[in-house]
């Protein structure tokens, strides 16, 4: 029975989620009220304090449900592929990244963070988006660093001016991502400005 209970506990927070990520979206974060999205969700406002203690506490539960910090993405795919060179490592992760944002669950809560979140009063979307960018330039950092070390980084290509390069070149993709999200060329085109960016700072043989 208490098996049970903990599955139906985690349906019902599945459903709050969902029905806050299409409300968020459609509507944007502070002009949809916990009692709509209980409603959306065809449960009680009890049920959704029961799980999420306010709006903020909601909308982080939102973004950590599609969001992996980049360095865990780094690391994971090291452990999978533990022949591979660190650059190799950093170029899958960097396609895996693109491959999990165009995901539609990852489109529409990004897009939220970005254009329908005003500040709320325990929650900044402008700390949050600042916060992401710098993990994902100490994780670049940390493994163009590695590479470097093992001489893989043509000589030209300081580890720090490389991160710098490739998180603006991954920002700017994001950002025509989601402003154009229908366009069916953006992740076929990134994926090879990506492969020829590694192409270029990669230390010739």
């Amino acid at each position: 029975m208490a098996r049970r209970t903990k599955a139906e506990a985690a349906r019902t927070r599945e459903a709050l989620l969902d029905a806050a990520e299409a409300l968020f979206f459609e509507r944007g974060v502070n002009n949809t009220s916990l009692e709509q999205v209980a409603r959306h969700a065809g449960l009680t406002r009890g049920a959704l304090y029961w799980h999420f203690r306010n709006k903020a506490d909601l909308f982080r539960a939102i973004l950590d449900r599609i969001h992996v910090p980049f360095g865990e993405l780094v690391d994971s795919i090291q452990e999978q592929h533990t022949d591979l060179s660190p650059l190799e490592v950093l170029r899958l992760a960097c396609l895996e990244g693109l491959k999990q944002l165009n995901q539609p669950s990852s489109r529409r809560v990004f897009s939220i963070l970005m254009h329908r979140c005003e500040r709320l009063s325990d929650i900044d979307p402008v700390a949050l988006k600042q916060s992401f960018s710098c993990d994902v330039f100490q994780a670049l950092t940390k493994q163009l660093d590695v590479a470097h070390e093992h001489q893989q980084l043509n000589p030209a290509c300081s580890p720090n001016e490389t991160a710098y390069m490739l998180q603006f070149m991954l920002a700017g993709i994001f950002h025509e991502w989601l402003q154009y999200p229908e366009e069916s060329d953006i992740m076929p085109a990134a994926q090879v400005s990506i492969n020829h960016f590694f192409a270029l700072i990669q230390r010739e043989a």
